[in-house]
């Protein structure tokens, strides 16, 4: 992959001219971060001219090299080359940067332009998905390749900056990929020495090396301006089998090409497009803008031309694999099957008793013996949020095929590198960790549901139930805080068959991610309803368990082990009562007018809603002549039953409290 002297002579003016979009990009703008663009150009010009596989007019080509572009802000790195090598993003698409309803959005989005593999966002979580998309790629491997086809074996690029090492999430993922030896991952270091406020050494002293070299990675150092630098530290990166994934730590000058900001923190947002003009003089551009040379077209198009070839010489590869494996075959382009799934999950003995935590362990298992696709991850806490695939193995170097994710004390990045898995498209991620940390995931959830990625979180030990560990390890507003993410389904089911639909649910949505809120202690199984009316009823978010006898005149609503308490509270207070459990608040929403208001009817005014939470969101269902019994105030450390009777989540409570509505 060595470049020809005319190569790198093309290449430098190349380079040069995806600095002058940029620069034009974000001056027509007067908004965005020239920082990186300008001094990642060089880097740019190798990876999409010779260092990555992939072909333009096919941007999910199954063996295609992924890059991820984990500082996001500098977007218009990403959008000059992929205009340059032949992706559908023209040159008005790059006029258009930052306007409303562009391809080309201030941070790249995995949904709005082709090419973009990842909504990467907040730094640190390319870096993360890009350990997820390596993972993927591995278990691809082991799950398809075979002795006489290889169909799988690209390698996921991920370049990221001085800001995305700071972040937490990304350290996690760092130490985790060199554990599990991911040696198809290579991450780019553009190592410029400045961040935004100041320069580097103002807030980290690390020697990058050494720190690589104690996670299990390799690492060079090279000169980020030099083309042929580059392209052979890419080339060796590429043939590493060794078992570690590569680091190349390229020097550059952030903000190469414009003088009067070159090289200091000024150099990372938009001021720099001030000199836009001279800049590009200086550079030997015309000083007309969006330039882009006859020889650059002309390499590009070449290039093009060359990976539409090996694309189609892999093809040949793939359609012999193919006829040689029919059931992998159809597996693989198949996709999630998940039809008639909730059917294949056995029912429930009517007298079965356990927490929705080990329900749930019972159903995942359940489908992932029809869905092959399914993996299970887990944040050091197997035994405890029972989330095990049996005889499905563990990931590993020796065993990419393994089901089962350990991914230790790692929270930020399980989500994240279960959220890479997910942008892959190959895999069904779940990762699971208690309820109370889900402020340690959060930040992967939001931009899951963002980028409407089919993941699973699996979040257990779901209230003040969780008793002796304390106000510190009982949740009381994180289910809320989880709820008022857009798209961001939310299941909090409130009896075994609930569980069965909130997994199922959780597998077939396909645009967006789901979580499941798992109790450690054990709740009821409502078996003298039909288990139809409860599977069905909690696929749709919200319905009525038990129906009034006689006139309605009080609807009583829970999500979770608080149902347990409405159906004792309702056996109580006799005739009129309803009962309704409402195990996904999103789901519920998302129905008809006509069937909403069949569950929770307008003209019935007395209404009352009980979950050991935060009471805010249960208002809208009670309305302001009804009650909500919520917990607004942390826990108190105690045994499960006696917080709860404490904090009045008990079916006395109910039934007190609608003796007082009644009047």
């Amino acid at each position: 992959m060595l470049l020809s002297t005319m190569n790198t002579e093309v290449l430098t003016n190349t380079a040069n001219e995806a600095r002058g979009l940029a620069i034009d990009a974000v001056h027509a703008c007067s908004s965005g971060h020239l920082g990186l663009p300008l001094g990642c150009a060089e880097i740019g010009a190798v990876l999409f001219s010779e260092g990555l596989n992939f072909n333009p007019v096919d941007p999910t080509w199954l063996n295609r090299d992924r890059f991820i572009l984990s500082a996001g802000h500098g977007s218009m790195f990403i959008y000059s080359w992929l205009h340059l090598s032949g992706y559908d993003v023209s040159l008005q698409d790059l006029k258009d940067f930052r306007k409303l309803h562009s391809k080309t959005p201030g941070h790249p989005e995995n949904f709005e332009t082709p090419g973009v593999e990842a909504t990467t966002g907040p730094l640190g979580q390319g870096i993360a998905n890009a350990v997820g998309f390596a993972m993927s790629g591995k278990r691809a491997a082991a799950r398809y390749n075979t002795a006489d086809h290889e169909i799988f074996n690209h390698h996921v690029v991920a370049l990221h900056g001085d800001g995305c090492l700071q972040e937490g999430v990304a350290r996690e993922a760092i130490e985790f990929a060199g554990h599990n030896k991911l040696d198809n991952l290579i991450l780019i270091y553009d190592s410029n020495d400045v961040t935004l406020d100041a320069m580097a050494d103002k807030t980290q002293g690390d020697a990058s090396e050494a720190y690589f070299g104690s996670q299990g990675w390799d690492f060079e150092t090279i000169d980020g301006h030099d083309l042929n630098a580059v392209a052979k530290a890419v080339e060796a990166a590429k043939k590493n089998d060794n078992g570690k994934p590569t680091v190349i730590i390229a020097k550059t000058l952030i903000g190469k090409g414009i003088p009067e900001v070159a090289g200091t923190a000024k150099g990372h947002g938009e001021g720099g497009a001030n000199f836009a003009e001279s800049a590009k003089t200086g550079m030997g551009l015309p000083t007309t803008g969006f330039y882009v040379s006859d020889e650059t077209t002309a390499l590009f198009a070449a290039k093009a031309d060359e990976k539409k070839a090996a694309h189609a010489e892999w093809q040949s590869t793939y359609d012999a694999w193919k006829a040689a494996n029919a059931d992998l075959a159809a597996e693989l382009e198949g996709g999630i099957n998940t039809e008639g799934l909730l059917a294949k999950v056995p029912e429930f003995d009517s007298d079965y008793a356990d927490a929705t935590r080990g329900t749930g362990g019972v159903v995942l298992n359940a489908i992932a013996k029809e869905v092959p696709q399914i993996i299970s991850g887990s944040a050091d806490l197997y035994g405890s949020t029972k989330n095990y695939i049996a005889d499905g193995g563990d990931f590993s170097y020796e065993n990419p095929e393994g089901r089962n994710i350990y991914f230790g004390i790692r929270e930020h990045a399980m989500g994240a590198i279960c959220n890479g898995i997910a942008y892959d498209g190959l895999f069904l991620p779940s990762g699971a960790t208690f309820c109370v940390f889900a402020d340690y995931v959060r930040p992967a959830v939001r931009l899951a549901a963002l980028a409407k990625l089919p993941t699973t979180f699996i979040f257990t030990h779901d209230s003040v139930g969780v008793g002796e560990d304390g106000p510190t390890h009982q949740p009381v507003e994180t289910v809320s805080g989880l709820r008022v993410i857009p798209n961001l389904d939310v299941y909090r089911p409130g009896d075994p068959e609930e569980v069965a639909a909130a997994w199922v649910g959780a597998v077939e949505r396909k645009d967006g991610p789901t979580a499941l809120i798992l109790t450690r202690q054990k709740i009821g199984n409502h078996s003298d309803v039909p288990v139809s009316v409860r599977r069905e009823g909690a696929l749709k978010g919200g319905y009525v368990l038990k129906k009034e006898t006689g006139d309605l005149k009080l609807v009583l609503m829970a999500s979770g082990s608080e149902v347990d308490h409405i159906v004792n509270a309702a056996k109580e207070l006799g005739d009129g009562v309803r009962v309704v459990s409402m195990p996904c608040l999103e789901r519920f929403d998302r129905q008809s007018c006509d069937y909403k208001k069949s569950v929770l009817p307008c003209d019935v005014k007395n209404k009352i809603a009980i979950e050991a939470g935060v009471s805010g969101l249960w208002w809208k269902y009670v309305g302001s002549e009804g009650k909500v019994l919520g917990i607004d105030r942390f826990g108190i450390s105690a045994p499960g039953d006696t917080v709860m009777k404490e904090l009045g989540m008990t079916s006395d409570d109910v039934v007190a409290a609608a003796k007082e509505l009644l009047g």
